[in-house]
């Protein structure tokens, strides 16, 4: 029998609904939130109204490009948590409310283990949807977060190592607040990376013991070394954006790879997957294939598609948990800081 979820995210500030089908992915809309701009970065009051008029024409476009309607759904997915507290309770609220007038169950996600969970995502047009084998490593790496995770199963994930202050999405959109390169910051400096030489300049790589990361650190060293060249040379930053661009982002990869190739050796796992919004950065694609192509890694890469915030992700991971016998009671309330893994 056939087991249809519509997947609901709201953890940021881009709103999505999904529709997945036994794994297949039958539609994924998204709704950006382009006001966060001129800030800088994400406003919460602002991305949570933004979620408010996005959220029910969102939706009714999912169920529209798949196909079905409501009635065809099992069960409804939504964001829980990590993320700002305002928007979860947007998409929670929704949920419930669709949920009482529909008597279809919810079924809470946690957005870690959705980006984690993203590769399992079959895509109609693929002839062949490659999936990874448990055990695995996932590299999960965005704007919030930086953690290595092993995960032995749909519903069982273990955190064996993580960043002990900012995320390495932070330190890209640091980098890039710094240059003067705007927001979104990463891929600002991806682009510029490419044109750049990696080892024009060199920056500080902090020393933590375990699997664990650090990225405060290396910030700093970029932003010491900005102000002692600018001192020198008020135009140092244009002349040598690009420079710049790919020698702080090979130092990113750098300690993150260095964490990863130790938590295979200690684990022993060989399958290897990236996840999260930095997953789309071309530096870091290019190096985990090169890396599992010398350790004889079995590497997974997401679709672009899969790695921003969708609602894709947490339908997948909604689907695995409802075809456990897994339902959320009505009481259930967002959490806007990282929770355990359930």
């Amino acid at each position: 029998m056939s087991i249809t979820i519509l997947g609901i995210e709201s953890s940021c500030d881009d709103t999505s609904a999904a529709v997945i089908r036994d794994e297949y992915l039958l539609s994924n809309v998204m709704s950006n939130q382009d006001v966060h701009m001129k800030y800088g970065g994400v406003v919460p009051e602002l991305a949570s109204r933004a979620h408010q008029q996005n959220i029910l024409p969102v939706v009714d476009r999912a169920l529209k490009l798949a196909g079905v309607s409501l009635i065809d759904i099992d069960a409804i997915a939504f964001t829980r948590g990590p993320g700002l507290l305002g928007s979860l309770l947007v998409g929670t609220s929704f949920t419930k409310g669709l949920s009482i007038a529909t008597g279809k169950p919810m079924v809470d996600v946690n957005h870690l283990q959705g980006h984690i969970l993203s590769h399992f995502i079959k895509v109609p047009e693929k002839e062949i949807n490659i999936q990874p084998a448990f055990p695995y490593l996932s590299l999960l790496v965005s704007g919030g977060h930086t953690q290595i995770v092993r995960v032995d199963s749909h519903s069982s994930f273990t955190v064996i190592g993580e960043t002990i202050d900012d995320a390495v999405g932070e330190a890209f959109d640091k980098c890039a607040k710094i240059m003067g390169l705007g927001y979104p910051g990463g891929p600002v400096v991806d682009k510029l990376a490419k044109e750049g030489n990696k080892n024009a300049f060199k920056f500080a790589k902090p020393r933590v013991e375990g699997l664990n990361y650090s990225f405060s650190g290396v910030k700093t060293s970029l932003l010491y070394f900005l102000r002692d060249r600018v001192a020198e040379n008020e135009s140092f930053i244009e002349e040598n954006k690009n420079d710049l661009c790919a020698s702080f982002q090979s130092t990113l990869i750098e300690i993150l790879m260095e964490k990863l190739v130790k938590a295979s050796k200690i684990t022993g796992i060989n399958e290897i997957t990236i996840a999260g919004g930095v997953s789309a950065n071309s530096g870091l694609r290019d190096r985990v294939v090169l890396e599992g192509e010398e350790r004889g890694w079995r590497t997974h890469i997401p679709e672009f598609r899969f790695t921003t915030d969708n609602a894709a992700m947490i339908a997948i991971a909604g689907y695995y948990k409802f075809l456990s016998g897994y339902k959320s009671s009505f009481d259930i309330v967002p959490v806007s800081r990282s929770m355990d893994y359930l």
